[in-house]
């Protein structure tokens, strides 16, 4: 019997670091390089030479914050995205503001982190772009929402809030796939909805985190979304409060 052949290793997921503070770069690229599977190619200080990294290097994900000096992050997307077409772009920023966001969602940003994120979870967040699912901060979830439901109608951000996100409930059928959860699927739901964590849905219902995040997965198959942001939107349309 020939031996077996193991799969080939994934080659580590090239990434661009773009912010203005380079404290803040150095030590996000050093808690990156903790994970075989990332590997900081480049970084940047600014927009413009954001773009000429990209275009130079092609990296597979840039982690781009917002408050850049001159043009913001959210503003230098379209370049970003015209330099490396085939990178994800995820913003990891302070800014918790609902107009950021948008645009964020608009421009093409596969995601929207917050800087308070922690680093295991910045690591998930980035295999969960590379494999095609949009990313958003829990603590953005539930604003997303309540704009989308119109709390937010005077803001300028709930227009664009809706269009985002738009595509995903017009190509489900809402209400069937919702009946279609069980009673702790929508628990989880529920705390979707609200922007809770995975970790505290667990302690919310005393069941362990890893049990939270299977059924997340199941939610998000049953309601044919990528993202916990579009169930939540789903869910908020059809009352699940």
């Amino acid at each position: 019997m020939s031996p077996v052949t193991p799969p080939p290793e994934r080659p580590p997921i090239r990434i661009l670091v773009v912010d203005d503070h380079t404290l803040f770069r150095r030590g996000l690229t050093a808690l990156l390089a903790r994970d075989p599977r990332l590997s900081v190619i480049g970084d940047a200080a600014d927009a413009g030479q954001a773009q000429r990294k990209a275009q130079e290097l092609q990296p597979d994900l840039i982690l781009l914050d917002n408050h850049l000096p001159g043009v913001n992050g959210v503003d230098a997307l379209p370049a970003l995205i015209e330099a490396a077409p085939g990178a994800r772009i995820l913003m990891l920023t302070v800014s918790e503001d609902e107009n950021d966001l948008a645009a964020a969602l608009r421009g093409g940003a596969a995601g929207y982190l917050l800087k308070t994120i922690e680093g295991d979870a910045l690591t998930v967040a980035i295999q969960r772009a590379m494999e095609g699912d949009s990313v958003v901060a829990p603590e953005m979830t539930s604003k997303l929402v309540a704009a989308y439901r119109g709390a937010a109608t005077r803001a300028p951000a709930s227009e664009n809030l809706r269009a985002a996100v738009a595509p995903a409930t017009q190509a489900t059928s809402a209400e069937s796939s919702i009946a279609s959860l069980s009673p702790r699927e929508l628990d989880i739901l529920r705390g979707i909805v609200r922007g809770a964590s995975n970790k505290e849905i667990a302690r919310e219902h005393g069941i362990a985190e890893t049990t939270v995040k299977i059924h997340v997965q199941h939610v998000l198959r049953k309601l044919d979304v990528s993202s916990r942001v579009h169930a939540a939107v789903i869910a908020s349309e059809n009352g699940l409060l």
